[in-house]
């Protein structure tokens, strides 16, 4: 017996064939985003496999917000970080203001 359903990654080649002409009709920068959002959802074949319910293309547009949204994820937590960096070093007093104010006391003129 053969299969009734062509695999997850066969209907993923057949959708990526139709967006061919789509794909074609963009700039290239464009074309170069939809290829990377095309490789993000490869990523989750073997996932998508049991989505046997969804549409292919429905699980093609799934895996890429879930890269998309990763990346968000990570320049969220990013930012925190340099954000919160940012905040500890104007806590802190510049070199230069401590040392003046100690040369200040020193000679008499707080």
């Amino acid at each position: 017996m053969g299969r009734t359903l062509p695999s997850i990654t066969q209907a993923f080649l057949q959708e990526q064939q139709s967006l061919a002409r789509f794909r074609r009709a963009l700039r290239i920068e464009d074309q170069r985003a939809l290829d990377d959002l095309l490789g993000a959802s490869r990523q989750h074949l073997a996932a998508a496999a049991y989505a046997s319910h969804l549409l292919p293309f429905e699980v093609m547009l799934l895996a890429m917000l879930v890269e998309e949204h990763k990346q968000v994820l990570l320049l969220r937590q990013e930012m925190e970080v340099l954000r919160s960096r940012a905040m500890n070093a104007t806590d802190l007093p510049a070199p230069d203001q401590g040392d003046r104010s100690m040369d200040n006391e020193a000679s008499g003129q707080a």
